[in-house]
């Protein structure tokens, strides 16, 4: 395997380097339920009658932080943030509103943005979004 292959299926199994490109494959996720009762998520339905539905994995975690990736379909949600987080999207464009101050950003491919423990949120998904995130949480997850 080069030093830049792309480990996809593989990863967080035996390699001690994970990399992440836009438009790789991600490899396998798991179902991401909204129902955190800690982060209070509140689903929008649209015009369609559809809802967000999201996927992820967890490649590292301790009790006081986290590593992983998350992907989730077109839609809005609302969600109270679990722990200090650092992502970088992958792929689609969502924008992030903070519903305390009102600040919006909208992210695209390439982006990163940082969240607060706490924050209330609204996720509007416009292109299936694809992250890689580190969270942490003194207090611990």
């Amino acid at each position: 395997m080069s030093q830049d292959s792309e480990a996809g299926a593989d990863i967080g199994k035996s390699l001690p380097m994970i990399l992440f490109r836009p438009g790789m494959d991600v490899g396998e996720l798991e179902d991401w339920p909204f129902e955190n009762p800690k982060s209070d998520y509140v689903v929008h339905t649209n015009e369609g009658g559809k809802t967000p539905r999201a996927s992820g994995r967890i490649d590292s975690s301790t009790p006081t932080s986290r590593v992983g990736i998350w992907k989730c379909t077109q839609g809005k949600f609302e969600c109270t943030e679990q722990g200090d987080e650092l992502m970088t999207i992958l792929s689609g464009v969502v924008t992030v509103t903070n519903i305390g101050s009102g600040q919006a950003v909208t992210l695209k491919e390439g982006d990163s943005m940082f969240s607060r423990d706490g924050s209330r949120v609204l996720w509007d998904i416009q292109e299936d979004v694809t992250k890689v995130f580190y969270g942490s949480k003194p207090d611990g997850y």
